[in-house]
């Protein structure tokens, strides 16, 4: 297996246990929704029907990127596609690094078109493999392998800084979006991975033609966190024993472990920047329930996005548990809109939800 491969399912390990989590929460415990005791709607009005990019969708939900790159991915991937097909819900996969510099993974992304041959599936690389552009061919390669609807650009220099064998250089990231903006036949979707963007980041990212910005804050998981848990498995696979230098190392690491902007503060910063910028909002980190996505669409989301529950779902009940799983979610989705009194997905906004007093 090599060094990526590994890493990639050291990822989906790590992200499924609670210590993963970040400690400090979204910020939509600040606000409460607000009850409308004469709704004049009932269950049966409800519409979730949402649009990205131009495209509609029975529901604003995406699944976000997290996987792909080793044999695992395979199987998660296509269950995802599977259920994403049936249910008209836009996916994206895991960072294509591990494909570009290795075609014996590329069976691990292509298998989500194979499975999905109708669904919004969107491709993905890291902010720092796009310094100094990106090849043609790895750009083709990349929209080809899964006939992408979009590409996702993930920000994540607090990640790679704690990583073992991270990228540590991030001058020209920018310069490299620009750049993969003008010769991509598909649009730019960027997203950070859980330390969320503002809007000053946010205003970079328009001006060099960006469509969508996922803010992916502080809330769910902490990459901090999983970086710093792969240290002593690396070092062990290294076969390097010091542990007083490892200890040191792994307490100067936690002290990131809550780093980034909180998931309510990137939400309500992007809100500002739309009344002078046109783009769409997806909301993420640390989405775990309706509520948050209710919540998320009154601070201006137009859509959510979720990663970590899904993988944890299908890994512990399959592609049935998933099922249920989003029967539930849009069973208390429907609930919390009749009782906001709002019919339609689209019509949600700062008028239904009530700052908590502290």
């Amino acid at each position: 297996m090599s060094s990526i491969s590994t890493r990639k399912k050291d990822h989906i390990d790590l992200t499924l246990s609670k210590t993963s989590q970040y400690r400090r929460p979204t910020g939509f415990e600040m606000y409460q929704l607000k009850h409308n005791a004469l709704p004049e709607c009932g269950l049966d009005d409800i519409s979730f029907k949402s649009h990205l990019l131009g495209c509609d969708f029975d529901f604003p939900l995406f699944i976000s990127s997290m996987t792909g790159g080793h044999g695992e991915a395979t199987n998660l991937n296509a269950d995802i596609a599977t259920f994403c097909e049936q249910f008209n819900i836009p996916f994206g996969v895991g960072s294509q690094r591990a494909m570009l510099e290795d075609s014996t993974h590329e069976k691990s992304f292509t298998i989500v078109r194979d499975k999905a041959p109708n669904a919004f599936i969107a491709a993905n690389i890291g902010g720092a493999q796009l310094i100094g552009g990106m090849p043609t061919y790895g750009l083709k390669t990349m929209i080809s392998s899964i006939q992408a609807n979009a590409i996702i650009v993930h920000l994540n220099p607090l990640q790679e800084l704690i990583q073992p064998e991270g990228d540590v250089q991030f001058s020209g990231v920018l310069k490299g979006i620009e750049q993969l903006v003008k010769h991509s036949s598909v649009p730019i979707i960027v997203k950070e991975t859980g330390a969320g963007i503002d809007s000053s980041v946010a205003k970079r990212l328009l001006n060099v033609g960006v469509k969508v910005i996922d803010i992916a804050g502080v809330g769910g998981t902490s990459w901090s966190r999983v970086e710093a848990a792969r240290i002593p498995q690396k070092r062990s696979r290294e076969m390097v024993v010091n542990n007083l230098t490892l200890q040191y190392e792994q307490e100067m690491q936690e002290r990131f472990n809550e780093w980034g902007n909180s998931t309510v503060f990137c939400l309500e910063s992007l809100r500002e920047l739309t009344r002078e910028c046109k783009f769409e909002i997806i909301a993420s980190g640390g989405i775990r329930h309706a509520q948050d996505m209710i919540k998320a669409c009154c601070l201006g989301a137009h859509f959510v996005a979720v990663a970590q529950p899904v993988v944890r779902v299908l890994k512990e009940e399959g592609i049935k548990g998933l099922e249920k799983w989003y029967f539930l979610w849009k069973k208390e989705a429907t609930m919390i809109m009749t009782l906001l009194g709002v019919c339609e997905w689209r019509l949600l906004s700062e008028e239904h939800i009530i700052p908590q007093i502290s």
